[in-house]
């Protein structure tokens, strides 16, 4: 198991103490893809990029179901937000509605292209979202087809349903598209000349936030429409995280993290954002606690990286590890950490502090 220590150079800052303890230990056969936890954080579903799907105890790590998950490959995961069920989708063209007590598959449903990128419930559970190629497909969740949505420009790179909400955003070549399940039309578009890869809406829904191919990320005031964009970023830009009170955007793009304070009147554009600096290469995932201000980011290089940007910009605590980070998870009680990595290690600590 990965130990617990210090990067090379750094300190972590003596104002704030952060107690990380390992929990358990498991790994998998191939690189990890996704990394998610029941809404209960009694689960952990691990899905590797060759496409089997496991499903461990959060508590012990005792393996409790496994899936065969997608044949060419797995891309996505979801929990259903009340029921012990996990939607998949994968290189084969379906997405997958899987029960997590035992494995079994509860619906197979197919997608218009034969890559099956990202796969979404709605907050209320009661609506899938599955897309592939330019088109996103909504479903009822008793597997019944509602609409094909298909007005993109390219291929969706990524969706994300408004929190608590009943509105779907998508991101591709082009901007930002909203849809409504009651209706077959876009409701808005948020426009920009560019490919965009990544979206992640503010917890309040004041704004909708995106990674861009060109180094840059993107903001949009969803009432008003009006948009911001930050750049100077050394890679395009994946890695997306909210603070919990809308007013904190952590983002990748390079080696060092920067968190933008969204709180003026101006929203970000034109201030200086923290910079996180602890990693020797690129980060590949960040990850705001639920309801906390702790931030975890895994580099390429294997480390993880415990903050509180609202606090301070130094590091708190410092997990050693190889190979890189592919995924970091907290639990939904913000308990637990889970690290994910590029030879199918999987661990999970226990956080306390701050």
């Amino acid at each position: 198991m990965s130990g617990i220590g210090k990067l090379r150079g750094h300190q972590p800052s003596p104002r704030l103490k952060v107690k990380t303890t390992p929990v358990w230990h498991t790994a998998v056969d191939d690189h990890v893809i996704a990394l998610a936890w029941s809404p209960d954080s009694r689960w952990l579903a691990v899905a590797e990029v060759s496409g089997p799907i496991r499903v461990f105890a959060g508590a012990t790590g005792q393996l409790q179901a496994q899936m065969t998950g997608h044949t060419l490959g797995t891309t996505a995961i979801d929990w259903h937000p009340q029921q012990p069920l996990l939607a998949s989708s994968g290189q084969d063209g379906t997405t997958r509605v899987w029960d997590a007590c035992n494995g079994n598959v509860q619906h197979t449903l197919s997608a218009p292209a034969g890559w099956g990128e990202r796969v979404a419930w709605s907050p209320h559970g009661d609506l899938l979202a599955s897309s592939a190629g330019r088109t996103i497909r909504l479903w009822n969740s008793a597997g019944q087809l509602l609409h094909d949505w298909a007005d993109h420009a390219s291929t969706v790179s990524d969706m994300q349903w408004q929190p608590g909400g009943r509105l779907l955003a998508a991101v591709a070549y082009g901007g930002v598209t909203l849809w409504s399940p009651d209706q077959s039309l876009p409701t808005r578009r948020y426009q920009w000349q560019g490919s965009t890869l990544t979206l992640a809406w503010s917890p309040d829904s004041t704004f909708i936030a995106t990674g861009d191919q060109d180094s840059t990320v993107h903001f949009w005031y969803v009432q008003s429409g009006v948009d911001l964009q930050m750049w100077g970023y050394e890679t395009k830009v994946l890695e997306l995280s909210w603070h919990y009170s809308s007013r904190y955007l952590a983002t990748g793009g390079g080696a060092t993290p920067c968190v933008w304070d969204c709180a003026g009147p101006q929203g970000p554009e034109g201030t200086r954002p923290v910079q996180l600096q602890a990693h020797a290469q690129p980060v590949r995932a960040l990850a705001y606690q639920h309801a906390g201000s702790l931030l975890a980011s895994g580099g390429r290089e294997g480390g993880v990286g415990l903050w509180q940007p609202d606090r301070t910009h130094k590091l708190l605590t410092w997990i050693d590890g190889y190979p890189g980070v592919t995924q970091l998870a907290w639990s939904a009680d913000d308990q637990r950490l889970a690290v994910g990595r590029e030879d199918g290690t999987v661990d999970v600590y226990a956080i306390k502090g701050a």
